[in-house]
């Protein structure tokens, strides 16, 4: 008898975290590698953010907090939703956690009962059919292709319910894609949801200010004002804010939901790290003026790493909307044999051969429930970025 938990059994390891650690392992040993893993930004912790942080150890306020967040950071979030997405919350209907993945987790655990179905448009961010699979319930893939730009049309979305949803997971701008839902394509699938009363909404909303082209971000609860009552609109500082390892993610909901999601944070980490906390105060009130400078940087990036990879046989690469990632389809490689004799039976094999043969790291698609496809952050410099995309023309030249 095994002595870990069946419920383990359910779940993968986070494969853009190994994707990370072996290209850390490889360069340890001395070898030349650019990891394209990570979903990161490159850019610092902003001064204002990272002197609000110094402040508050200076101050003493490295205390035990209220368990979901101190009152200033919930009132600075609800005047957030407010300014940025024209929603109305009280302090009471919004959660403060550990970074958003633990945010969702808490949802997810408060609410889904063996045999309930998550609906989880594909390709997904790699943690959400796992966190489903850990609460108990069935995460349902329904998947959106590069036909639709990768994403989920209202016919797909209303053949995916059943008696038995209790969730949607909608994440728009998208990891791993970065294809955005405009205005319309969200309305299209709320009127869908708006026929289904039992099934709620979960937007993970994290990648709102990556946006390109004069692209507007909007979100379901916003849109749909018939749906905010069933719907957890989630974000953070992770990734606007060049925040990551700070771990602070928050929501806003309805108050049964989040009283409930406390309950499950008490019993698990408590409150989030408390200087974190405070710069994230700071984050959301201070100055924004960083945000378009960051926007145009990564829409170089993006432009530039599209151009290089549609220039590599048998690579077609989308341009996306938002986020930092590419989703190449490698299709046009399968079948081949590498210049190393790898065969390239599917994307896991492309990413295989590119990372020994070429030193380039990144996620193949199958993780993210999308074949046969890569993820590509862009979150790093110009330079490596077209360094990486040589490799990467180079290696598919080198197939036969």
């Amino acid at each position: 008898m095994s002595f870990l938990a069946d419920a383990l059994q359910r779940v993968k390891p986070s494969a853009t975290i190994a994707v990370t650690t072996k290209a850390a392992e490889l360069k340890a040993a001395g070898r030349d590698v650019i990891g394209l893993g990570a979903g990161e930004p490159d850019f610092d912790t902003p001064e204002n953010i990272k002197e609000a942080a110094i402040k508050a150890i200076r101050d003493g306020k490295t205390k035990y907090t209220p368990v979901d967040g101190i009152p200033q950071l919930k009132e600075a979030i609800v005047a957030k939703f407010k300014r940025e997405n024209g929603l109305d919350y009280t302090t009471a209907e919004i959660s403060v956690g550990t970074g958003g993945k633990q945010v969702l987790y808490n949802a997810l655990m408060a609410t889904i009962n063996p045999g309930d179905e998550v609906i989880v448009p594909a390709p997904y961010w790699v943690s959400y059919p796992d966190m489903v699979a850990l609460a108990g319930g069935k995460p349902v893939a329904v998947e959106a292709g590069i036909e639709t730009g990768f994403k989920l049309t209202p016919e797909q979305l209303e053949a995916a319910i059943t008696p038995k949803t209790k969730w949607i997971i909608f994440n728009s701008p998208s990891n791993p894609t970065g294809a955005a839902y405009a205005r319309a394509e969200i309305k299209a699938l709320t009127d869908v949801l708006m026929k289904h009363p039992h099934v709620w909404v979960m937007t993970d909303d994290m990648y709102e200010h990556l946006v390109f082209d004069g692209f507007r971000f909007t979100t379901v609860a916003q849109i749909e004002p018939g749906l905010k009552d069933r719907t957890l609109t989630v974000n953070g500082v992770s990734k606007a804010y060049s925040m990551t390892g700070w771990r602070i993610g928050y929501a806003g909901g309805p108050a049964q939901l989040i009283k409930a999601m406390a309950k499950i944070q008490s019993q698990s980490t408590s409150n989030p790290c408390s200087v974190s906390q405070w710069a994230a105060v700071e984050a959301l009130n201070g100055t924004q003026a960083f945000i378009p400078t960051n926007q145009e940087l990564f829409k170089g990036r993006r432009d530039l790493v599209v151009s290089m990879l549609n220039q590599a046989d048998g690579i077609k690469c989308p341009t996306p909307e938002g986020a930092f990632y590419v989703y190449p389809s490698c299709a046009g490689t399968i079948g081949k044999t590498s210049a190393g004799g790898k065969a390239i039976g599917n994307d896991e094999d492309f990413v295989t051969a590119l990372l020994e043969e070429e030193g380039v790291a990144v996620v193949h698609g199958a993780a993210f429930g999308g074949s046969p496809n890569f993820r590509i952050s862009y979150a790093t410099s110009n330079a490596a970025l077209e360094e990486a995309c040589t490799r990467i023309q180079r290696f598919c030249g080198n197939l036969r």
